[in-house]
């Protein structure tokens, strides 16, 4: 007889013993690395920089002076303790009206007043993780499809997969136009998944994209809500870096889109919202994340789910304070566009001074960073993997490679500029800087160490988990035709959205 446990997947369900969580990525292996080894000023100036962690830190202490002047908002203080009694008591799923009302109002506010969101059909989820999910149970039933632009945000295979039971088929868009996305692949996607008879339920954005930093303009927004009524599929944007933007472009939320297409044009049944306070206010601790439907019976199927999920009622309490300050939330919403807009400045000189270039982009806490001229082959996502294991183990910087990203083209990574003080952002520039200057006249390559041969075999062992269990990988795609046209830390990905 074994011993007890040693035989548990067989009586542990599905869910429990499959491997399509996505954990086996090189971008959560980043942040293993990280954890292991976690970079510090002064106890470990050798150590990893974490740049893997899209966290905004950069108006942290707006919110604390805010939080100092109005003790009375928290239940944990002497001038908010009278209200414990009220807010300890059961809340159901609802949330606090007043809540409601403010998260509500700070979305208007946030998309720069040029939409405006009924309270009554604000739906509170543990964050954008357990919002996206919501949705998608709402919407889809397993098998369904959902299209989804590549690249996209890495853990969304967790987000929408895992649990739901649905499938993503990636619209891939490509370095020829700067990643832009058009409704003409969108609808060529549509087509090739209708011929391997696929039930396509929708199509799902980011927006400003998460990892391109890109915003769609209001001529595409409006096509692609157009392309979702004639087909009668759902979109659903995650707009949670939607305060998120330092250019002078202005965010266009779907919210405002449907307000400006022709009522015959939109079936607003079929838009869906998705948002957070973890990016725009950097506050992914409090786990806020929200539904926002147009539709009734959504609004009512996500509310009652939300009972597995609720935002506690002292942090609604807190907030609804804080976000109906509308002298704070104006500043703060002015100066965060302004510090992220000198730290992405900042960020992108140093990387030119060592001859790398970046997408250009307007939002987000990221960079799109290009190291194509850097990986041994081109073509290769090998060599990618080679280029990024180098930057883990020997420069010392946790970035995210473009392939656990689901993008098509080798050498792109992904870099966070905003979860960090100004020195070690100086250093993470001094380490690249170094290695791109002892590297500019060849190609990198590296014989691997004992340590990087067994990373190298697990990441094959990767690469055979992806093509058993996305089940529309981009090499199925380009085989059927469907190729676009054209610490555990407590900052673990496995514990946030």
């Amino acid at each position: 007889m074994g011993l007890p446990g040693s035989n548990s997947g067989a009586v542990l369900s599905k869910i429990a013993t499959n491997n399509q969580h996505g954990e086996n990525s090189e971008y959560f292996d980043g942040w293993k690395a990280y954890d292991k080894d976690p970079f510090h000023l002064s106890h470990n100036p050798h150590g990893i920089i974490q740049m893997g962690l899209a966290e905004n830190q950069l108006c942290l202490d707006l919110i604390k002076d805010w939080i100092k002047e109005n003790p009375e908002a928290s239940i944990c203080t002497l001038e908010g303790v009278h209200q414990f009694s009220d807010i300890a008591n059961f809340q159901d799923y609802h949330g606090l009206k007043k809540f409601r009302q403010a998260i509500a109002h700070f979305m208007g506010k946030a998309r720069g007043g040029r939409a405006t969101f009924d309270p009554e059909r604000v739906v509170m989820s543990g964050g954008a993780t357990g919002a996206n999910e919501t949705i998608m149970f709402c919407l889809a039933d397993p098998g369904d499809v959902f299209l989804i632009p590549s690249p996209y945000y890495a853990a969304f295979d967790r987000d929408l997969r895992w649990r739901t039971g649905v499938e993503i088929i990636p619209v891939p868009c490509s370095s020829s136009n700067n990643f832009r996305l058009t409704v003409e692949a969108v609808g060529w996607a549509y087509k090739k998944a209708q011929e391997a008879d696929k039930k396509v339920k929708g199509l799902i954005l980011t927006n400003p994209s998460n990892p391109l930093g890109t915003m769609l303009d209001k001529d595409t927004l409006k096509d692609l809500v157009r392309f979702v009524t004639k087909k009668n599929i759902h979109l659903v944007v995650d707009e949670v870096y939607a305060a998120t933007v330092f250019s002078g472009d202005d965010f266009v939320s779907v919210a405002e889109v449907v307000n400006d297409v022709d009522s015959y044009e939109v079936n607003v049944d079929l838009i869906h919202i998705v948002y957070s306070l973890s990016k725009d206010m950097g506050l992914p601790g409090f786990r806020v994340g929200i539904v926002y439907s147009y539709n009734d019976s959504v609004v009512s199927c996500a509310r009652k789910m939300s009972s597995f999920g609720l935002v506690s009622s002292q942090t609604q309490l807190m907030l609804a304070s804080m976000l109906s300050d509308e002298r704070f939330v104006e500043n703060f919403l002015m100066e965060n566009s302004k510090r992220l807009g000198i730290r992405h400045e900042v960020f992108t000189t140093g990387l030119k001074k060592a001859d790398i270039t970046c997408l250009t982009s307007s939002g987000g806490l990221f960079v799109w960073m290009d190291l194509r001229h850097l990986l041994r082959d081109r073509n290769s996502f090998e060599s990618e993997i080679e280029l990024w294991r180098i930057i883990i183990h020997k420069v010392k910087l946790n970035v995210s490679p473009g392939s656990s990203f689901h993008c098509t083209e080798p050498g792109w990574f992904r870099v966070c500029f905003a979860n960090m003080d100004d020195d070690t952002l100086h250093v993470a520039l001094r380490r690249i800087q170094d290695f791109v200057s002892k590297n500019s006249n060849n190609k990198i390559v590296e014989k691997a160490t004992d340590k990087d041969q067994v990373i190298q075999n697990n990441n094959a062992k990767k690469q055979k988990w992806r093509q058993s269990n996305l089940r529309l990988s981009f090499r199925r795609l380009y085989e059927d035709g469907l190729s676009s046209p054209g610490i555990m830390s407590p900052h673990s990905p496995l514990l946030r959205a």
